[in-house]
């Protein structure tokens, strides 16, 4: 199993950039997926989360300008940012709580490597 991100980029404040995070593998089901970010000499926080069910959670930093959202047939979940700010410069990176693979056995807390989004002002 593998999760692996793409779509970050450089770009000026206030345009968009979407992110992608795709799992590949022999793959059943996947619970909850998230976007973290880290931002340079900081931890690492959450952005956003979606459940399997499709139900939102996000970062106040981020409401009404960045949307998660997934496609369970393709195995992807999705960041659209819009209006991007000096301050989302980070490395930002999908996690699912669970994936459960095609021989029954569950990988837990599950980390994609980064994507590096770096907004100037």
């Amino acid at each position: 199993v593998q999760l692996q991100a793409s779509g970050g980029g450089s770009v000026q404040a206030g345009w968009s950039l979407r992110l992608s995070c795709a799992a590949s593998g022999s793959i059943s089901r996947i619970n909850a997926l998230g976007w973290y970010r880290q931002a340079p000499g900081k931890q690492r926080e959450l952005v956003a989360t979606i459940t399997s069910g499709g139900r939102t959670k996000y970062a106040d930093s981020v409401k009404g300008r960045f949307t998660i959202s997934r496609d369970n047939a393709k195995n992807t979940v999705y960041l659209q940012m819009n209006s991007l700010k000096p301050e989302d410069t980070a490395v930002y990176y999908c996690n699912a709580d669970w994936i459960r693979t095609a021989n029954l056995e569950y990988e837990y807390d599950y980390w994609g490597q980064g994507t590096l989004v770096t907004v100037s002002s």
